[in-house]
């Protein structure tokens, strides 16, 4: 990992302070001087791997107690905050080994959302996004891991997964 700047460091440690580790631009603009500034500074942390990027305007901050920028947050906080805790639901077999249904690990998570499509990996972690219409969308519940919402099939929902 590369050293940081005075200005990274600055910026690093209010947002450590505020225990923002999920932010946007509006976040550290007090920093800079323009939105350039801003892009640049991003830019530079994304390659020193301090912070990943999490969808189009919000980014994570890898914390400073970070081993060597190794880091791993819960895969059910990180698909909250990328849909920021709307028009989405955990399913599949990761809804259903929650719920204790299944005692296998699931080695992707299914997440049904109006909005996305596709594969992604952050943190380690598969996603898969599967789109689907809004009338289409099964019941699903709100439950809270480390003080954080997140949204998951309720438990009759996920035995169809099995």
């Amino acid at each position: 990992m590369k050293g940081l700047s005075n200005k990274e460091i600055k910026m690093i440690s209010y947002l450590e302070l505020e225990e923002k580790r999920f932010f946007i631009k509006r976040d550290i603009k007090i920093f800079f001087k323009n939105q350039n500034e801003i892009n640049v500074y991003i830019h530079r942390l994304m390659q020193k791997e301090r912070i990943i990027k999490i969808n189009r305007s919000k980014y994570y901050l890898v914390p400073i107690q970070a081993f060597e920028g190794k880091w791993a947050e819960h895969p059910f906080i990180i698909i909250d905050e990328i849909f920021n805790g709307k028009d989405y639901y955990i399913g599949g077999k990761s809804a259903a080994h929650y719920w204790g249904i299944i005692d296998q690990i699931p080695g992707e998570i299914d997440v049904y959302s109006t909005k996305k499509q596709g594969k992604k990996e952050l943190f380690g972690i598969k996603i898969c996004f599967k789109r689907i219409r809004k009338k289409n969308m099964l019941d699903s519940i709100k439950r809270k891991i480390k003080e954080h919402d997140f949204i998951i099939a309720t438990k009759s929902v996920s035995k169809k997964w099995i």
